[in-house]
């Protein structure tokens, strides 16, 4: 498994607006949305523009496979937040998920020198908290009713990892680095 990322291109646009909208990616994300190319386009100029986010294409052996981001960069507190999706099913694994999660603690905390990364994931996404955990977050808070889409309410659980935290456990954690340009 070769991961890498890159940055978003026009071209990847297509892709990414069908992820975006994929029932399997929307159910735990706080929208669902009605994208259309035109919107693609603003989207990614507004990106571009904003110095306080930075999204990237992730490739899974030289295959567009989703997008990970940060947001928070000017943040005085040196607090990151984070997400990410693989909307191609063929080109999920854990090993995938692993390496893209403790890639990014790498590049927030060490590289950028954050003092934290947070992330907050729909209470019902349990598999995705166990993999926080399973890298070292901690669970912050769990909020209830805490977004509602569609008129449905959702539980959210907030997640941190400290850069005190990664620098005692790193060493114990085993991934694939994946370099954040």
């Amino acid at each position: 498994m070769g991961v890498t990322l890159r940055d978003i291109r026009e071209s990847d646009l297509e892709n990414i607006m069908a992820w975006r909208m994929a029932p399997e990616i929307t159910r735990y994300m706080n929208t669902n949305p009605r994208l259309t190319m035109e919107k693609q386009r603003e989207w990614l100029a507004s990106v571009r523009r904003n110095t306080d986010v930075k999204y990237w294409l992730i490739q899974v052996d030289g295959q567009p496979a989703g997008v990970i981001n940060l947001t928070g960069l000017n943040d005085p507190e040196g607090n990151l937040g984070w997400a990410y999706y693989v909307g191609e099913k063929r080109l999920r694994s854990m090993g995938t998920a692993l390496s893209l999660e403790m890639s990014m603690y790498d590049h927030g905390l060490d590289e950028r020198g954050k003092t934290a990364v947070y992330s907050d994931v729909f209470s019902l996404n349990k598999g995705v908290i166990q993999l926080h955990r399973l890298c070292g977050c901690e669970i912050v808070e769990e909020r209830k009713n805490h977004v509602c889409k569609e008129g449905v309410w959702y539980d959210v659980t907030f997640m941190r990892m400290t850069a005190k935290r990664w620098l005692e456990i790193r060493g114990t954690k085993k991934y694939q680095k994946i370099t954040f340009g």
